[in-house]
């Protein structure tokens, strides 16, 4: 109790109070449990062995983040990800504003991997066109959200997605195809509840100069054409066909790539610079520019980093014993598949209140019940679903996490009054649970099958 408190206190007042980098406090969380595994009577050369333990764990996944970066740098310098914004705007119509809102938050979080790149641009204008239309803002600013974490937690270049496989071992898209089933059921709810609360405001009349504007922007910037969904049709089209995650990355970014030189004329040393650096773009347009410039494999640097300190610390709390020790009395009570979820999710959420990070608590989550699925028989698949469903989904509403304080700042709408509009960020673990109880989307190892 004593170390593992520690943690969190020293977590929570850095990130809170103070806003130290996240990276610094896993180093001194990582120093604080060694110095205490040491007077357990673990040798420094052991609590080393175990750190590096963890660390090979994760460096499965060094592949897959770098190229989260090559993808996000390519589909940018392709005008890929400004074609989908600007084809996708133009579904935004008064009679259904809020469904199609979510569903164009969605394409887009699904296609870029990150919450805070839709958010800031496509979650701006919508705002923007939500005030002129005069739907109430934390309604607008809820399906923002809501849209924008589904791709979050869905998309195969998103960094909560792959840690979640990652730390549980299990492949990245059986991870994908299992959080469907939990999924689908909850977005659709989602969307008749958003097109329910959307016929209110049917009527109201709006003004489409942001809109305009945007698209103007993007069209000064790049030729825009259908061509520019090629890229992502051969992401999903390989992933689709099962195609490992790496492969199906460099095939897409060198699809991108090419586009970029025949389409927009771009430079191949100005392309292969953005490939390490990220994208850089003047527009005159600021809200296009928070969408362009970013990506490149330095921009993958800060989330890789937090994934080893994450592991090399989970390793230490995992191995010498300070989990089994905290946790052993809550988990020898857990005999069912329901009671198993909700502890799951309990805990994912108490650890993202408690660090205002997701990453962390994915790890943490994984290291405290990952032998407690295999002994109930369940596949890892289960595990790695039911903590997104509880992590990714919550730190959003939390004004005191990094990820709300930004998006709250960005949209102009409060955390606590957003959240409740929300719907799929507490809905999908609600709708998980009650398909546990029901026996549904329960996946159970089979001894001559793969556990995944």
């Amino acid at each position: 109790m004593i170390c593992f408190g520690g943690i969190l206190v020293m977590i929570v007042t850095g990130v809170v109070a103070f806003r130290i980098s996240i990276q610094v406090l896993l180093i001194l969380s990582i120093i604080w449990t060694s110095i205490h595994s040491y007077f357990l009577g673990f040798k420094f050369s052991e609590i080393k062995q175990i750190m590096s333990d963890g660390i090979y764990n994760a460096l499965g996944a060094a592949y897959v983040f770098i190229l989260i970066g090559v993808v996000v740098a390519a589909f940018l310098e392709s005008g890929t990800i400004a074609s989908i914004v600007y084809y996708g705007l133009d579904l935004v119509h008064p009679a259904v504003f809020l469904p199609m809102g979510l569903v164009l938050c969605s394409f887009m979080s699904v296609c870029v991997g990150t919450m805070v790149g839709t958010v800031a641009t496509v979650g701006v204008i919508l705002i923007g066109i939500g005030a002129a239309m005069g739907v109430p803002l934390p309604i607008v600013a809820g399906m923002v959200i809501a849209g924008a974490s589904f791709g979050d937690k869905m998309s195969p270049v998103s960094d909560t997605t792959n840690m979640a496989a990652l730390t549980t071992g299990t492949d990245l898209y059986t991870h994908i195809k299992s959080m469907l089933y939990t999924t689908i059921p909850t977005y659709i709810i989602c969307l008749v509840l958003f097109t329910l609360i959307g016929m209110s405001y049917t009527e109201q009349a709006f003004s489409p100069e942001g809109i305009i504007e945007f698209k103007a922007a993007i069209e000064n910037h790049y030729t825009v054409s259908l061509w520019g969904f090629l890229p992502l049709i051969v992401l999903f089209g390989l992933s689709f066909k099962r195609v490992p995650a790496e492969p199906t990355m460099l095939l897409a970014s060198l699809t991108a790539i090419i586009i970029a030189l025949l389409q927009q004329h771009h430079n191949i040393i100005s392309i292969l610079s953005s490939l390490q650096t990220g994208y850089k773009a003047a527009t005159g347009n600021a809200d296009l520019d928070r969408l362009l410039n970013r990506g490149g494999i330095m921009g993958m640097m800060g989330t890789f980093s937090i994934a080893l300190f994450s592991m090399a610390l989970g390793g230490l709390l995992d191995k010498v014993g300070y989990l089994t020790a905290l946790l052993s009395g809550i988990l020898n009570h857990l005999k069912n598949v329901l009671s198993l979820l909700a502890a799951t999710m309990l805990t994912g959420i108490v650890a993202s209140i408690a660090t205002g990070q997701s990453y962390i608590s994915i790890v943490l989550t994984a290291q405290l019940f990952n032998n407690k699925y295999r002994e109930m028989g369940l596949r890892r698949r289960m595990l790695s679903r039911t903590i997104e469903e509880s992590t990714t989904l919550i730190t959003p509403l939390m004004p005191w996490s990094l990820g709300g304080a930004f998006y709250s700042g960005a949209m102009g709408v409060a955390v606590f009054d957003y959240a409740p509009w929300a719907f799929l960020n507490y809905l999908n673990f609600i709708v998980a649970l009650i398909m546990a109880a029901l026996g549904l989307a329960i996946f159970r190892i089979n001894p001559n099958e793969k556990s995944s």
